[in-house]
């Protein structure tokens, strides 16, 4: 571990086993003028934010000894309530509902769109982690859905489902930057900050079964 220097509430973590890519996400959050911490694995990051608390995480899912949904769990038990965003080049849908009902801020799947990341990250710095959507009335829910355009609901349900951006564009045969696009506007329609919102408004819809977003046994 390096010097004694204390994080602030703006100091990004990046937790990370792909050193390019560890250094990249490093680079860009830095070029935009924020602190960041690099950790190439899941047991320095605990270890260095046992008596610093950072603005958020961005973490991997898939990392030799202790994953990045390990790495949230033991978050939890240390009562550290701090705003996670996961990444992964391998994200499926149980795994990112498990992340989602754990507390996950976001979930981006790399290669990442650089914007997103960044819109994610601000957003997790400027807010703290809220585990519940706001409420809304089933009014205001279905005047929010009705402003989505055709190409946008299309986008919209399989969103609050869990799935990636990836996995949408095989379904719609499109590219992922363009669901990445759609994705941003149908957040910013919805007025969500965060997928789990999209996920709620969806089930306050009547449109998603909350069973439905069971990871099943195990």
């Amino acid at each position: 571990m390096s010097g004694t220097t204390q994080s602030n509430a703006n100091t990004v973590y990046v937790v990370d086993d792909d050193a390019g890519m560890l250094e990249s996400t490093q680079w860009l959050l830095e070029s935009v003028g924020l602190e960041v911490r690099a950790y190439s694995d899941g047991r320095q990051f605990l270890d260095a934010v046992e008596d610093q608390r950072p603005g958020c995480v961005i973490l991997d899912i898939r990392m030799p000894g202790l994953g990045g949904l390990n790495v949230q769990e033991e978050l939890q038990k240390r009562g550290l309530e701090i705003p996670i965003i996961f990444v992964s080049g391998h994200a499926d849908v149980p795994i990112v509902v498990r992340a989602f009902k754990s507390g996950a801020f976001d979930f981006i799947e790399k290669p990442f769109n650089e914007q997103l990341l960044l819109d994610s990250v601000q957003q997790a710095l400027q807010s703290p982690a809220k585990p519940e959507p706001p409420a809304r009335s089933d009014a205001d829910t279905e005047a929010l859905i009705s402003t989505l355009t055709r190409r946008e609901r299309d986008v919209f349900l399989p969103l609050a489902q869990g799935y990636t951006s990836k996995e949408i564009a095989e379904q719609l045969d499109v590219s992922v930057k363009t669901i990445d696009l759609y994705r941003a506007r149908v957040m910013k329609r919805l007025g969500a900050e965060r997928l789990p919102d999209v996920t709620g408004i969806a089930i306050a819809a009547g449109l998603l079964n909350p069973a439905n977003l069971r990871t099943g046994p195990g």
